[in-house]
């Protein structure tokens, strides 16, 4: 059964929110995801500085199964990106909700997260 901590967003797309009381955000992949994709060997983030739409790709993630395309849950500009999963890419295998944060961001609407989905609804959507 995949980790679903509370107090986090869900996109469907099994990327994790955890917004923060001054309008910036941090996202990454869920322990679903990083289950789904197996070994983890590659992760593309974008340039700091890059603003996106909600749900526009922003990375990719390569695994010795496949390679996934990453979703921005919510529209905003990125303000930083974990160098650390440049060496060590596995740390989304062994840490998804903690060391292996994929961006941080400056959050266009902060109310747009309230329509990501709870931990509660994250886990019927996975079964």
């Amino acid at each position: 059964m995949s980790n679903v901590p509370a107090g986090l967003r869900y996109a469907k797309s099994h990327e994790w929110l955890k917004l923060e009381s001054d309008g910036t955000a941090t996202v990454g992949i869920t322990d679903y995801a990083q289950s789904a994709l197996g070994d983890i060997t590659y992760v593309q983030a974008p340039k700091v500085g890059a603003t996106f739409k909600a749900g526009e790709v922003f990375g990719v993630v390569e695994s010795v199964k496949a390679a996934s395309d990453l979703y921005l849950p919510v529209a905003g500009t990125i303000t930083a990106v974990n160098t650390a999963l440049d060496s060590s890419p596995e740390k989304l295998n062994s840490a998804p909700y903690a060391d292996a944060w994929i961006l941080k961001m400056r959050v266009a609407n902060a109310a747009d997260a309230a329509a990501l989905l709870d931990a509660d609804a994250y886990g019927k959507l996975i079964g």
